[in-house]
């Protein structure tokens, strides 16, 4: 099972290493300047004081930014905090756990937003649209993991018009870094995040799981219907790709719905199944996922159930950010204890 907490905190440490070494610097920001962001220019006089984040994925870059004094609320959690950054974030106000309001941001008198994904803050943010927080003079940066080859013009999660690289999540570490002039520490992270992804690919060069089909379950309204799977250009796919394993589902859709009916015709060698806090739907809970597949009478049927080839993943591993990495060094792990399919 996927461990953020022990992960999270080898990655702390090593930051830490690798900045008490001096290992990476980088020049100061110099203000002002403008950043090109999800086909908006933000203008940047100086280094914003007051930040609220909509996502967790952007809080915690914030509080491995060492900015955890700059943040004013948070919103959109998954899951908890990775275990480094517990007790700042205790001191942080969560607005809502889901979707905050409006209000509720603006209350906290930001000179900065952040946002996780643009269905949040976007063409049809669930928050509001990013022209309503720049029309009261407050700049939202969304993640560009959720924009850069990603068509999110209608409601919903959005299609990947490109697959989702590792390398949006380091730009979007050295963007925040230089928002806030924080560009040696950002460049120690994104230095450390890379060098943790290359040793866990290299770990799988004779992976058990080489090409073999899997899909990975995020949740379903109803537990009997369809289920959201990971699309072929999302994170979950990318983790897969690099791991050696073959996600069965094609479609570019971040979350497609895919009936039990087509999953037994792919029949999948192994399931991975997300772990989350969130309790929007019945099938969030991961004992309920586990309960139906062992049955609910196609879906026993399936290998992956039948040979008990089902692992878990933490929530965090799915969405563009530190969690990424400890995702996937820990399915890694859990991939290398599966022998070959029957």
């Amino acid at each position: 099972m996927t461990s953020r907490a022990g992960t999270g905190l080898a990655m702390f440490g090593a930051a830490v290493l690798l900045a008490s070494a001096g290992a990476v610097r980088a020049e100061p920001t110099r203000y002002p300047f403008t950043l090109e962001n999800c086909g908006t220019d933000i203008n940047f006089k100086g280094a914003p004081k007051r930040v609220v984040s909509v996502g967790q994925t952007q809080t915690e870059i914030l509080y491995a930014l060492g900015l955890a004094d700059r943040v004013v609320g948070t919103a959109v959690w998954f899951g908890p905090v990775a275990r480094p950054y517990e007790a700042a974030n205790a001191q942080v106000p969560r607005l809502a756990d889901n979707t905050p309001s409006f209000e509720s941001v603006l209350n906290q008198t930001p000179d900065l937003v952040t946002a996780m994904f643009a269905w949040h803050i976007g063409p049809h943010g669930a928050v509001a649209r990013r022209e309503q927080f720049t029309d009261l003079s407050v700049p939202v940066y969304v993640s560009p993991a959720d924009c850069v080859g990603k068509d999110n013009s209608a409601p919903g999660d959005g299609v990947r018009t490109l697959p989702f690289s590792m390398d949006l999540v380091y730009r979007n570490v050295r963007e925040l870094g230089r928002i806030f002039d924080v560009s040696t520490r950002a460049e120690t992270l994104a230095s450390e995040l890379k060098a943790r992804e290359d040793a866990a690919i290299a770990s799988m060069a004779d992976s058990p799981v080489r090409g073999m089909p899997v899909v990975v379950w995020f949740s379903s309204r109803d537990v009997k219907g369809d289920a959201f799977l990971a699309g072929a250009k999302g994170v979950p796919a990318y983790i897969l790709d690099k791991l050696g394993a073959r996600n069965v589902i094609t479609t570019n859709e971040e979350w497609p719905q895919v009936s039990w009916e087509s999953i037994a015709v792919a029949d999948p060698a192994v399931i991975v199944l997300v772990k989350m806090d969130r309790r929007l739907f019945p099938a969030d809970d991961l004992a309920v996922k586990l309960d139906f597949l062992r049955t609910d009478p196609v879906a026993r049927r399936l290998t992956a159930v039948r040979e008990n080839r089902i692992v878990v993943m933490d929530a965090a591993a799915t969405r563009p950010g530190l969690g990424t990495i400890d995702g996937m060094v820990s399915l890694a792990r859990e991939f290398r204890t599966l022998g070959p399919a029957r």
